[in-house]
């Protein structure tokens, strides 16, 4: 039997992939589908922890945001996170898997503020971890407070899912000619300005050598594909067997 390549991940998720169809909101179908692919994972013994983006409750760089003075919405985006991350955790326990929310802000009626040595802890126990409220700070993005948090619990991989299969030359879903890059240098993300993750979470996941997978988490067992090490996705940074 395949055994996982990987022993410790951090998931990054979009605030969308809750939403469905509809984009807005949280779609508990989805939601839980998502909990079930956590757990084909879980069950392989690999440590977890999750940054999830709050896009599908607020999004403060958006165009209705632009009346709102930015830290203002910065902070509204990262509470959009821990409602996101309270409805994933309802998700997870559902499927019977142990969970914990740590939050950058601190809300103790609601979860545990972030303390790394707990964040360890709690991954060694076999809980899964949901790190909430971005990085406390404004102007920053929850894909710098995933590539922050997994250089802080020293994860294997940041495995971003996606709607597509990796990541194009062009957007896909506007460009039917873009081409899917298998295979890419930190620098070619940047140079290329390749809008998977924000520059300041490669330039972060360079210094730290750590490997970033991107792949199509919509498509069923792909997330246990990748464990596995099928070559699915596009993987920026990490070596070869990476």
């Amino acid at each position: 039997m395949p055994q996982p390549v990987y022993k410790r991940i951090l998931l990054k998720l979009s605030g969308e992939s809750l939403a469905g169809p509809a984009k807005v909101g949280i779609d508990p179908e989805y939601t839980l589908k998502f909990s079930n692919e956590i757990k084909t994972v879980y069950d392989e013994g690999v440590q977890i922890g999750i940054v999830i983006g709050g896009g599908n409750i607020f999004r403060g760089l958006s165009a209705k945001a632009a009346k709102i003075e930015r830290v203002a919405a910065d902070h509204m985006g990262m509470l959009a996170t821990v409602i996101n991350a309270i409805a994933l955790q309802n998700a997870i326990e559902q499927v019977g898997i142990p969970t914990r929310i740590l939050t950058a802000i601190e809300m103790n009626q609601i979860a545990e503020p972030f303390i790394r040595r707990r964040a360890l802890r709690h991954l060694e126990k076999g809980r899964v971890v949901i790190f909430a409220a971005g990085t406390g700070n404004p102007y920053f993005t929850t894909d710098t407070a995933a590539a922050l948090r997994a250089v802080e619990i020293n994860a294997n991989v940041v495995i971003k899912g996606t709607r597509v299969d990796g990541i194009y030359s062009a957007d896909p879903e506007k460009d039917p000619n873009a081409k899917i890059l298998k295979k890419l240098d930190y620098m070619d993300v940047i140079q290329q300005n390749l809008r998977v993750m924000d520059q300041t979470a490669i330039t972060l996941c360079k210094e730290n050598s750590l490997p970033i997978l991107v792949f199509n988490m919509d498509i069923p067992g792909n997330l246990h594909r990748v464990i596995l090490g099928e070559k699915i996705g596009s993987l920026i940074g990490g070596g070869e067997n990476a």
